[in-house]
Order: C-alpha cells, then structure tokens, then sequence
C-alpha cells in the first residue's frame, strides 16, 4: 500500500537512494503535476536523541547549502519542512534523470580525454559558485555526480558540505573525518583547515579514475588509504595511460599536491586549464573516438551549447518571508520600549524558523532608534546588539559579527569592567569569529585571555572553561601545530572523562582528534 502523500501533496513514487543519513524517493507533487525528488533521514541511522539532533542539524544544513547555490549543476530546492522532529523533516527537490559517474569509469575502457574534461570542467563551474557563498562539498565522488542525457553534470549530496570555517564548531569539527577515502584529501585525514583546496584534491582523484579507470590509490583498508594520500606520490597517469596529454597529467598531480596551499587556486583556474581540451561549438565527435554509448556524452554541452530542450522546466517560485516594514519613524511614535520588545518577539519567531538574516535584519531597524533615545550604552541596547550579534554568528555571518562584538567588548569593559562576565563573553564571541575567518593567531591569544579570566572565576573544569580548551586545542590541530595541540587536548581529555564522561560527544570528537594525531605522528 502506497504511503500517504507528504504535506499532502508529495506521493513517494519509489526509493532510488539510500546512505547513512537520508532516503531518496522519485516522488510526483500533486499540486504542480510533476516528477520531484524527496529526500528523508533514514529511520534505521537514528537509534539515540544524539543522533537524532545531529541527523536533524545536517539535514538543514544540505537543504539550506544546496538553496543557496544558484547554479544549474545543482538540483534546484523545490520545498522543504525543517522545523520538526527528526522523523517529519523532508527536502523536495529538482528531480534529475541522468547516470551515475561511477558508470562512466571502466578499467577496460578509459574515458576519452575530451569527455573527462567535459566532465570536471562543468563540475568546476558548480564548485566555484559553491566556493563563493563559500561552501566546500567535502564529498566529492563519482557517486555524487550524475550526467543528464544532454550531457549536462549535476553535482549532488551537500550532506556534509561545510560553510568555510577553521573547523572550531562543533558540527564541522576537526577529528569528524566525513567523506570518502578514497576522494579524501590529506588535510581532512590530518584534521587540518578543510579549503577549497580540499574540493580540488578530489577533484583530481575524480579525474585521474576516469581516464586511468582505477582510482589514485586502492588501500586494503583505511588505515592504508589514509596513508597513501598523506604519505605517497601519485602515480603519473601516463605510466598507466600513454596518450594522455602531458597538460593532462601535469594539471592532476597539481590537483593531487599533499599541501592545500600548493594545488591550483581555485575552481576557475583548474577550469581554464581544461579549456583546450574541450570540443568546440558545432565540431562532431572524432571518428576514432573511442566513447562508451551506454552512457550520455558530457561534451555535447560543448558541441552544441544552448540546444533547446523538447519541454521547458518549470520555474519554481521564490517564496518570500513575511517582513516588518514599519518606519523608525513609527517606532518613536508607539514607544521605544513597546517597539523593542516587538522587535526581539518577531525576531525570536524567525530565529526559531532559522531565518537568521532576518532575524538580525528586524533588530537592526530598532537598534538606530533606541541608541538615540536610550543611549547607545544602555543596557536595553547593548543587550539588543550583543542579540543581534549572536544571531549573526548563529547564522554563519562571523564578518558582521566580530566588529561588534569587539565594539560590544569595550563597552562592556567601560560600562561594567574588563572581567565582567558580559565583557569576557564578547571577547569570547570575538575570538571565536577570528578563528571562523581564518585569523587563528589573534583568536589564539584571545581565547587564551578569556581562559585567564575563566579560570578565575570559575576553574579549569567549568563548561566554560572545557569549552574554551577545545577551541584552544581544535585551533592548533587546524594550524597544524600537532605538539601544542596534543598539549591541550590530552588533559582536556582526562577532564571530559571525569566531568562528562568517556562516551560523551565531546570526550568521543576529543579522543577521535587525539587518536588522528598518533596517526600522524603528532600524539
């Protein structure tokens, strides 16, 4: 018996994916008359409320990833509910018939140069609109990329893509090595900084599989993986596979570069060096072409660009949040009190709905008006900004936010004293949006400083405190300082141990982050 339809429009068709989170269902929506992919958490993934809660998170997250990023490669976000219990979150979307990469890659038969660069030149289009939000996939696999009929590429699965952060929070967290081993770059085994660059290295793990059709290395285990692509070279793909173009070859071992900082800079530039082995506009394929025909052909989008399709897609509409639009104007005429109480409810409501934007956005109307009628050091609106601020951060915006929270932190300092517990949480607001935006230095020396000030008041064990060390020994794990960061980390750990316990989330990602350091040799 059929399933009854999700929101009552979304009927579940048949199953055409399953992972370690979610399900996916060829689905048909009632209302619009056409063929969606509807994508579930798997109810068998979920066996604690941990679980479940983190399920959810990364469930928003892909939904919300993929919606940002305006670009045909990426199936376009129809609907989604994130608001409720694990089991009741769904994400609709673009519907892509098209085949799987892994079908493309075939030891006895090799990918013509021209379709590979067909291929991971379209996908570079997709990761720099990605990189310019800035998203990084960290998942990208043949599995992951599908090819329409038309030869068009559709990059899928943002599950566990990461805004661009230094791996301080929690969700994106040094020590949680997501992805797949044999695409994964060394700087995500070695819970290093996850960049752009890291995209790029697995990209060109994707491009040598499909024109050597084995991939870059082939472990017996993880263990031995990890160790390939931390330790050895590649192997040059024209020892496997003469008639590949020395460009070819140079621009995958660049690719493959153990050290983010020496690959190419960007999407764009691998792109461009792509560029001479795609096919031009009205060229046929040549005659002695060895092309797969149980498989679409990628360079058509080259050789006939901008066909037009035998039925157009339908245009899904841009839903549009409900906004205030009162005038500051009308905020001094009903009250300033009356108006930022009005203010913090509405915002509340959005935040709640994860509508961070907006829900700044509504503060920010009131701040203006209160700061002239109240002071701008009054505690009403110091306590608005410093709200305004948290949401900023909730919502990813760290380079808003820390300007404020370092104005908010001398304020703070003149209006109740440098240690007060308001000051010292906006300095540790401030350094946590320093290491998000790559300043680890400074963000080092401050949350060291607002350690001091911790320790005092409440002990080396506090949450605060514990807090504090992780980001203190997560930050040097991502620089790179293996012995400073195994110094934090190790007492750290014997104190998660003691205060919450060896099967903790926290004591579990610290052992996880110690236990790559003895891998690498920094434990």
């Amino acid at each position: 018996m059929r399933a009854e339809p999700i929101a009552g429009r979304y009927e579940r068709v048949e199953e055409i994916g399953s992972g370690g989170m979610g399900r996916v269902w060829r689905g048909y929506d009632g209302v619009l008359d056409r063929e969606v992919a509807i994508k579930l958490i798997h109810p068998a993934a979920v066996h604690t409320s941990e679980q479940a809660e983190e399920l959810a998170r990364r469930f928003r997250r892909e939904a919300r990833v993929t919606a940002r990023i305006q670009h045909h490669g990426v199936p376009q976000v129809y609907d989604a509910v994130l608001d409720r219990p694990y089991d009741r979150l769904y994400l609709v979307m673009e519907y892509v018939r098209g085949t799987a990469l892994r079908a493309f890659v075939d030891p006895r038969q090799p990918l013509p140069v021209t379709w590979a660069a067909a291929i991971v030149a379209q996908i570079c289009t997709v990761l720099s609109h990605a990189h310019a939000i800035p998203v990084v996939h960290r998942d990208l696999k043949p599995e992951n990329v599908l090819v329409t009929a038309d030869g068009a590429v559709k990059l899928l699965d943002f599950g566990i893509a990461a805004i661009l952060r230094t791996d301080v929070t929690r969700f994106t967290a040094a020590g949680s090595a997501l992805g797949t081993h044999h695409y994964m770059p060394p700087e995500q085994i070695q819970n290093a900084r996850i960049t752009p660059q890291s995209d790029l290295y697995a990209l060109g793990c994707v491009l040598h599989e499909l024109l050597a059709g084995r991939p870059v290395f082939a472990g017996g285990s993880d263990f031995e993986l990890w160790h390939q692509h931390v330790t050895e070279p590649p192997p040059p793909l024209r020892t496997l596979r003469a008639d590949v173009p020395a460009a070819i070859e140079e621009l995958v071992l660049d690719l493959l570069v153990k050290t983010p900082e020496d690959r190419p800079a960007d999407a764009y530039g691998v792109y461009e060096r792509l560029l001479p082995f795609l096919p031009l506009p009205g060229t046929a394929p040549p005659a002695a072409e060895a092309a797969p025909d149980a498989v679409p052909d990628p360079t058509l989008v080259y050789r006939r660009p901008n066909a037009p399709r035998r039925r157009p897609e339908p245009a899904a509409p841009t839903p549009r949040g409900a906004m205030s639009t009162a005038h500051p104007a009308a905020i001094l005429r009903t009250g300033v009190r009356e108006a930022i109480k009005a203010a913090v409810a509405q915002s509340d409501e959005l935040l709640d709905d994860e509508r961070f934007a907006q829900a700044a956005e509504v503060l920010d109307r009131v701040i203006g008006p209160a700061s002239a009628a109240l002071g701008a050091e009054s505690p009403r609106v110091l306590a608005l900004r410093s709200r305004r601020a948290a949401i900023l951060v909730i919502g990813g915006d760290f380079r808003r936010a820390l300007p404020e929270f370092d104005a908010l932190a001398a304020a703070y300092a003149r209006t109740a004293g440098p240690t007060g517990e308001d000051a010292v949480e906006c300095l540790r607001q401030a350094a946590h949006c320093r290491a998000e935006l790559g300043q680890a230095t400074t963000a080092l020396r401050q949350f060291r400083q607002v350690l001091r000030h911790v320790r005092v008041a409440s002990g080396d064990a506090s949450p605060t405190a514990l807090d504090l060390r992780r980001s203190i020994g997560m930050l040097l794990l991502s620089e790179g300082k293996a012995a400073e960061a195994a110094a934090e980390l190790q007492p750290l750990h014997d104190d998660l141990c003691v205060v919450y316990g060896p099967g903790h989330e926290e004591t579990r990602e610290v052992a996880e982050a110690l236990a790559r350091l003895r891998f690498t040799g920094g434990g």
